[in-house]
């Protein structure tokens, strides 16, 4: 069956988690919520393309799909590959730290985080999973 699939639909809800995240002003949760969906996606479009992938850092699963793009002769526009990257180095960012209160020097989570980080960063993985689909999309229409 189409595993990648899963992953595609629980990126959809993990997106949905963050906009109600954010919605509720639980913007620290938001950030993660939207690298998760991100996380997702990209774990989705490599498994198209029959990689397992491990982490969850953005930037190393971009990389991966980087490496599989040029093994593979497909192409690649390196504008979009480096808007990717610094979309997923600043979710990457929020990872660890919305989720534990001993992620920042001093204080909890939720003091850090606002609804501009919140908005910037599920707009970032709107971008990579926008991404993903279109890619995986591109690459089913061509075999």
């Amino acid at each position: 069956m189409n595993r990648f699939n899963d992953w595609l639909k629980q990126a959809e809800k993990d997106m949905e988690a963050a906009s109600d995240s954010e919605k509720y002003k639980h913007f620290e949760w938001a950030c993660f919520q939207a690298h998760q969906s991100a996380e997702k996606a990209l774990k989705a479009l490599l498994l198209f393309l029959n990689i397992d992938s491990w982490g969850h850092g953005l930037i190393h699963l971009l990389k991966e799909w980087k490496r599989l793009v040029k093994e593979e002769k497909m192409e690649l526009d390196e504008q979009e590959f480096n808007e990717l990257i610094e979309k997923s180095q600043e979710l990457d960012r929020h990872y660890i730290q919305p989720r534990y209160p001993n992620g920042f020097a001093s204080g909890y989570p939720a003091e850090y985080y606002n609804q501009k980080t919140a908005k910037e960063c599920i707009e970032y993985a709107k971008f990579i999973n926008r991404f993903v689909r279109e890619k995986i999309k591109e690459i089913s229409s061509s075999r």
